[in-house]
């Protein structure tokens, strides 16, 4: 069952810092070692405990940085910088301009060791973490939400996973959830299993032959549904 939220300071601990390390293509088809899975799973963490720390910043979760009008320009990813010590590279970036213009474009090559993959050659600047963005999502039908919103439990909410397919990190793309269609691919770094990040800064593992359906209720912040974590987690 879904609990409620609690702040928990012991979970905003990091494990050691590793740096990420990118094999040849067709790595992804072997099974995947416990090292590979802990080293992502540490990428999660640390970008749960930048989310956080964002949060603490400024009372709430933000996404996207967007213009005026509310039209992204730059991902979550780019807003993250400062929270990873990345403060100079975060200087660099037009904020007011979209991440393909001629400024922001050159720093994609700069993306941090924190998003790139652990073992799938992937392009360069390419990321395999992404959000849900969609009604009922973290970052979906309210353009901001704070850790109090999030009513179906923390510890049951996904606020980041490993997506089916890359992004070029700088890029405002993630994806997209609607309760009514079936999920977008998801586990692209490793063959049978992926980790997720929930809400509440843990990193759990969860079968690529999931109940779908289950999995919908974990994206959600406030549907009020009830979690079989039998189901769900590995």
């Amino acid at each position: 069952m879904r609990t409620p939220w609690l702040w928990t300071p012991a979970l905003w601990v990091p494990t050691a810092l590793v740096s990420a390390l990118v094999v040849p293509a067709g790595a992804q088809d072997e099974p995947p070692t416990l090292t590979e899975l802990a080293r992502s799973s540490n990428n999660l963490e640390q970008i749960a405990l930048a989310f956080h720390n964002l949060h603490d910043a400024n009372g709430k979760f933000t996404g996207n940085i967007v213009d005026k009008d509310g039209k992204p320009l730059l991902s979550w990813r780019v807003a993250l910088l400062p929270y990873f010590e990345q403060d100079d590279l975060y200087k660099q970036f037009k904020l007011d301009e979209p991440w393909d213009s001629d400024t922001n474009k050159k720093l994609i090559e700069k993306m941090p060791k924190v998003y790139a993959p652990v073992r799938v050659k992937a392009k360069a600047g390419e990321t395999f973490y992404q959000t849900f963005t969609g009604k009922g999502a973290l970052f979906g039908d309210k353009a901001d939400i704070k850790l109090t919103d999030i009513t179906d439990g923390t510890s049951n909410t996904v606020l980041a996973v490993e997506a089916g397919d890359p992004v070029i990190w700088t890029k405002p793309a993630d994806l997209p959830f609607d309760e009514q269609k079936p999920l977008p691919k998801l586990g692209g770094l490793f063959d049978g299993v992926f980790n997720v990040a929930l809400c509440d800064g843990s990193v759990r593992r969860v079968r690529r032959k999931l109940d779908p359906d289950e999995f919908k209720k974990a994206i959600t912040v406030a549907g009020g549904e009830i979690i079989d974590e039998k189901k769900l987690w590995k």
